[in-house]
Parts: C-alpha cells; sequence; structure tokens
C-alpha cells in the first residue's frame, strides 16, 4: 500500500508541475497527450484507493459537485470598491491628499484593471480552504467547488507561503476562449453570450462544476491579505504570489513618481487591445504597505488606492421618448428611451438624464441623434445632442410637474437639482423602494425574500411597510407568484431571524434620506438608541462627527413623523434592535469623550485597525493628521521625522501602544 499511495502522491506532485507551466507559466514541458495519459492513471487510482482521497488532488478540477443554493459567508477581510478617477488632474488631487498624510518618498505599483467578476482565495497550510465571490465586500457566496475547476487557480502552493491568508484577484475570460464558446452555441443554435465580463461572472453561479469546469476560464491575482505575510511592499506581494503558484499578470510596474504613472497610463491606453483579456483601467497603489497602512480606508474605498478608468466607449442613437422613475424617497429621476444600440458589449436601450437641469443643460429633444457612453463603464448615459441631424419642429422638454404613479404635484426645494413627489406614505413606488431598501444586504439582509417578492407583497395588500413584514404569515405569501413550500418558510424564518440584526444596521434600513452606513454608525455612536435620535434637537446632531445641517433637518423631519413614529413602535414590538446591545455597550466607555488621538507606525501587539477601534469604543476619535486639535499620539516604530517634529513643535505628548493599552483599562 506504501507504493501505490507513494505514486499517487508522485502523480499529484507531478500534475500539479505540469498545470502550473501550462496555466500559469504558458510554457509546457509535454504534450496534452502525455498530461491526459498521467491523469488517467491517477483517476484509476483514487478510484481503486478511495482512503487516498485528496480535495485538492488535480482530479478534482473536472468538476461534478452540484450546488443547489450558494451559501452566503462573511469575509475574514472586507473587500472594498476602488475610488475612480478619469483625469491627470484627479490622480494629482489623489497625490496632494496622501502627502497630507504620509511622508518620505512614495513608490507607485502600476497594474491593469482587468475586467471581470472578484473573487477571494482563503489559503491554509498551503491549501485552497474556500473561494468567496466579493458580494457586497463585507460577504459573499462561496464558489468553491466552481472554482476548483479553473486550472490557473492552485489548489496546493509551493515555496515559503504564509500559514494562512486570502489573496483577492478577478476571474476572467479571455477574448479567444469567449469567441470559440460563442462559436459553439450559434452552431447549434442558440444565442451568443453578450461580453466575457457578464459570461465570467455568470460561470461562477452555474449549479454544476462540470459545465464551469468547460468554460476556459482564468484567474488573474493582484492582492494579498491577511496578517505576517512576510511581505513589505506591493511588488514584493505580486512577486511571492507569483513564486507560490498564483497566476499574477505581468504588465505591472513599479513607478516612482507620477510622471511614471501618466507613461504607464499613455501607453497601455494605446495598446490594451494587444491583451488577451478585457482591461477598462490602471489600478495604481501606494507601494509601501507601511504607507497603506497610514492611510486607512474610507467607508468605501481604500485611501492608498486608485483606478483611473480608460475613456469610455461612445456611440449615437434615437432618443424615442423620456419616461420618469420614482425613487424610495420619493426623487424623480428622467430616463431616456433609446433606439437599441451595441455599446461595450451589452444592448442599451435606456440611458439617464439625472434631473430637469441636466435636460436643459444638454438641450436635448425627442426625436435627437444622441450620443450615449457608459458612465465608469457600467450606467449609460447621454453625453452629447448631434445638433447637425435635429429635426427643425423639435420642441424642448417640458418637464414633468406631476409624478408619474400617484398624480401628486412635484415639489423642488431650493439649492437641490431634482424634484421630489411628496406623497411619502400614498406613493406605491416609493413604499416599495423603502421595503426593499430595508430588506437589503447591507441593511436587514433578509434571507428568501428579494425586491420582485416585495413588489408583490405591496401590490397584493399584504403590507404597507417593513413594520408589516413581521406579521406575514406563510399561509398570506403561499399564493404569491413562485411561492412554493420551501421558499415561503425561508422567507417567514428569514424575517424572523431580522431581528438579530443590530441597531446601527436597523437605522440604515430605515431609509432616512442622507442617512447613509457611516453616518448611520456616527448616530448610534453617539446617541446609542433610537429614542436618543428621536429627541435630539437639530443642534444636539449637528454638534456630532460628520453631521452637517442638511443630515440633521433629514433626522428631525423622518422623526417628527408620527406615521413614522408608529412604524417604530411596531418595530420595537416586534423584537427589533433599536438600541446598542448590552454586550456591545459592556465594552464601551467614556473615558477619551472629546479626544483626538492620531495613531502613527507600526505596532507589535495589535493592529493599526484594533487600536483605532479601542479608541473609538471608548468615546475618542481617530485623528488622521497631527494638528492643534490633537490630543496625543500613540506611535509604533518607523514613525516619520516629520511627524515627530510637528508634534514636538505643537507640544503634543506621544505614547507607544502598552502606555495606551494601560491607559484605557484604568
Amino acid at each position: 500500500m506504501d507504493s501505490i499511495k507513494q505514486r499517487i502522491q508522485e502523480l499529484r506532485a507531478e500534475l500539479r508541475e505540469h498545470n502550473y507551466n501550462y496555466y500559469v507559466l504558458d510554457n509546457p514541458v509535454i504534450s496534452d497527450y502525455e498530461f491526459d495519459i498521467k491523469l488517467k492513471e491517477l483517476q484509476e487510482l483514487e478510484t481503486k484507493y478511495p482512503e487516498f482521497f485528496d480535495a485538492n488532488s488535480p482530479t478534482q478540477r473536472v468538476g461534478g459537485e452540484v450546488t443547489k443554493n450558494f451559501e452566503t459567508i462573511p469575509h475574514e477581510h472586507r473587500m472594498y470598491s476602488l475610488d475612480n478617477s478619469y483625469s491627470i488632474e484627479d490622480l494629482q488631487d489623489w497625490e496632494n491628499r496622501v502627502k497630507k498624510i504620509v511622508e518620505g518618498d512614495i513608490q507607485y505599483t502600476c497594474e491593469l484593471k482587468y475586467d471581470g467578476a472578484s473573487i477571494s482565495l482563503t489559503y491554509e497550510q498551503g491549501k485552497l480552504i474556500k473561494a468567496v465571490t466579493r458580494g457586497d465586500g463585507f460577504q459573499g457566496d462561496n464558489v468553491t467547488a466552481n472554482i476548483k475547476t479553473i486550472k490557473s487557480v492552485p489548489l496546493v502552493l509551493k515555496g515559503d507561503y504564509p500559514d494562512k491568508f486570502d489573496i483577492r484577484g478577478e476571474i476572467v475570460l479571455p477574448f479567444e476562449g469567449f469567441n470559440k464558446m460563442n462559436e459553439e452555441r450559434i452552431e447549434i443554435g442558440e444565442e451568443p453570450y453578450r461580453n466575457p465580463r457578464n459570461t465570467a461572472s455568470g460561470s461562477l453561479k452555474l449549479q454544476d462544476s462540470a459545465e464551469v469546469a468547460k468554460r476556459p476560464l482564468e484567474c488573474l491575482l493582484y492582492n494579498l491579505t491577511g496578517r505576517n505575510l512576510g511581505v513589505n511592499t506591493q511588488f514584493e506581494s505580486l512577486e511571492k504570489a507569483r513564486q507560490w503558484g498564483f497566476k499574477v499578470p505581468g504588465e505591472a510596474r513599479l513607478a516612482n513618481s507620477l510622471e511614471d504613472v501618466f507613461e504607464y497610463i499613455d501607453y497601455w491606453n494605446t495598446n490594451r487591445q494587444k491583451l488577451p483579456y478585457e482591461t477598462d483601467g490602471v489600478v495604481i497603489k501606494i507601494n509601501s504597505l507601511q504607507q497603506q497602512e497610514e492611510l486607512g480606508y474610507t467607508a468605501k474605498a481604500p485611501r492608498w488606492a486608485m483606478a483611473y478608468k480608460f475613456k469610455a466607449e461612445q456611440v449615437s442613437t434615437l432618443l424615442n421618448s423620456i419616461s420618469y422613475q420614482v425613487g424610495r424617497t420619493g426623487a424623480i429621476t428622467p430616463v431616456a428611451n433609446l433606439e437599441p444600440v451595441e455599446l461595450a458589449g451589452t444592448t442599451v436601450k435606456r440611458a439617464s438624464l439625472h434631473n430637469a437641469d441636466q435636460i436643459e443643460k444638454l438641450d436635448v429633444r425627442i426625436g435627437d441623434e444622441v450620443f450615449v457612453e457608459k458612465g465608469g463603464e457600467i450606467i449609460p448615459k447621454i453625453i452629447a445632442v448631434d445638433l447637425s441631424k435635429r429635426k427643425v419642429d423639435a420642441l424642448p422638454v417640458q418637464y414633468l410637474t406631476h409624478c408619474p404613479e400617484c398624480e401628486t404635484e412635484l415639489v423642488r426645494h431650493e439649492g437641490e437639482a431634482q424634484h421630489y413627489c411628496p406623497n411619502y406614505n400614498g406613493c406605491k413606488p416609493q413604499i416599495i423602494g423603502r421595503i426593499q431598501h430595508y430588506i437589503s444586504r447591507k441593511a436587514m439582509d433578509i434571507d428568501g425574500l428579494g425586491g420582485e417578492t416585495v413588489t408583490l407583497l405591496v401590490n397584493a395588500g399584504l403590507i404597507s411597510n417593513y413594520s408589516d413584514l413581521y406579521e406575514l404569515t406563510k399561509e398570506q405569501v403561499l399564493p404569491l407568484e413562485r411561492m412554493a413550500e420551501k421558499s415561503a418558510d425561508n422567507l417567514i424564518k428569514g424575517i424572523a431571524k431580522s431581528v438579530n440584526i443590530p441597531f446601527e444596521r436597523v437605522l440604515y434600513a430605515l431609509g432616512i434620506r442622507y442617512v447613509g452606513e457611516t453616518v448611520a454608525k456616527k448616530l448610534v455612536k453617539h446617541y446609542k438608541s433610537i429614542s436618543n435620535i428621536a429627541n435630539a434637537s437639530e443642534d444636539d446632531l449637528v454638534n456630532v462627527d460628520e453631521i452637517g445641517v442638511k443630515i440633521a433637518k433629514s433626522v428631525q423631519a423622518f422623526f417628527e413623523s408620527e406615521e413614522n413614529m408608529a412604524i417604530i413602535n411596531r418595530l420595537r414590538q416586534f423584537g427589533v434592535q433599536l438600541e446598542v446591545s448590552e454586550e456591545e455597550l459592556a465594552n464601551q466607555t467614556n473615558l477619551l469623550a472629546g479626544q483626538t488621538i492620531v495613531v502613527s507606525g507600526v505596532f507589535e501587539s495589535i493592529s493599526r485597525n484594533e487600536l483605532k477601534k479601542l479608541i473609538e469604543d471608548n468615546g475618542g476619535k481617530v485623528g488622521s493628521s497631527i494638528s492643534s486639535k490633537t490630543s496625543y499620539i500613540v506611535a509604533g516604530s518607523n514613525m516619520g521625522p516629520s511627524k515627530k517634529q510637528k508634534a514636538v513643535k505643537l507640544n503634543i505628548d506621544t505614547i507607544n501602544e502598552y502606555e495606551f493599552l494601560q491607559k484605557i483599562k484604568k
């Protein structure tokens, strides 16, 4: 048996190496036939001796596992979005912001921005443990079985890899493979796929992994995430990942200045058509990981990275009509209905016109030939009118005066671009939109309940606000369209489970105008309960960090509504979390109230993010730069000399991490 086990291990090692040579290095050393012979021998041995089964064997890449429902699991390290730039000036502004926070020379790593489906791979002891889609950045879908079929994803690593880490990348479909797939579909009379990006993304959610294995997908990796990774720079992390067996694009370059970055952008703006994959821009990252840590993150994106988007593709087409949509806040959005046209791999029939001012600025008229592009390559928008083709009898657009849904007269507040329908509780799209927002992933995240089902529930007269959800019964929802017994069970269970969602997400879920995720967290941290927020005056609200007059007025208006307060009281009766839990309160104090503390350098016993959380949990504010308002600095090793000089000049105390921990322990 030992000789059998040894042969199996030899074949696995050999096939992994050949796989790496072929799919990662693009340098095969044996023929496909020879590879297949070895793979067949391994398959036969594994079938005959199942006691030597290994989930990461090369034989597992053929797929066959069927996933009916993809489990949603949280990311251990959040997957952030990137801020976009569209001009050299944008990048210069970004560099100026960076230089206000970090010291010393700045190097950049420039990488191409591949257009695919984002993925996070987790490895432990050199083996692939799980693969999770980006989702909303906080959690995604477990697609491990499908990812294992992609030949350029190593199932077992080589070299000096860390014990545990995540690596982020993009699942892409090369043009050659995409075109071949479409040729085969046309041949059998099927509709061709629209574009490589959507096809790659859709492939990850196919239920049968054997079908995924048939698609020529590739995985391009670009970011290591975790602790004690043994690297100091972004560029070094790319080189290390390549050594461990990952397919890391070779186009990445180090840049010592923005001028070098601009050269890189100019080169790829004209040469990207030669690449085998879709790409829509360049990602520029601060190379030093220590400087990255110093810069940190905004609520949505890292401050140490910026995506430069190549100029969007443009087409011209006919504007047939303008319709108007009502959003959950009552905001009216005019939508251009276009003669269908191909744009960046998709058929575009509609484009946003934003508001009345934009229509007037463009002087767009029904029957005009208009130029359309995808803003940020995602949402189509009209950018100009071809006046040379305008008909002589084309009339200026008369903007809508009454709501297209409930016929209430529209209002437009001073200083605002959009018109609003003020019929808050009687306009159906607003009602549906608010409930859809309430159940969304970043809010209450109610399993089994989607936007379409909300519309069905409202139209059936079963709910008229989000508190009604908690009185729904299985018998009421079963008659709904496409609602099976199990779906009804899941919906009712999902609603019941949502009462455990923490208060900060509940506040965001309420859909108060201007109260996004970040503002909700600020309000919850300051007031601790919904009653305290409801009773706060405008002046009191404005004194909360980052809360301005506009937000304060909106919060006050929401809680002054008797209907809203009645809904909140019902939510309270159903057990929804409307205050910070005792457990959370136990870990919070006002010990650092009124203090602004700057965190700088590299720490030994605690991470920078953990330090910042401790400051905030104890009532303090984390400062991004040293100023006269800074109370003191918590400094680790490698704190920059100019920061030290500034601290001395302003007579600001500096303490180390251990002194800080003792301070809050007391």
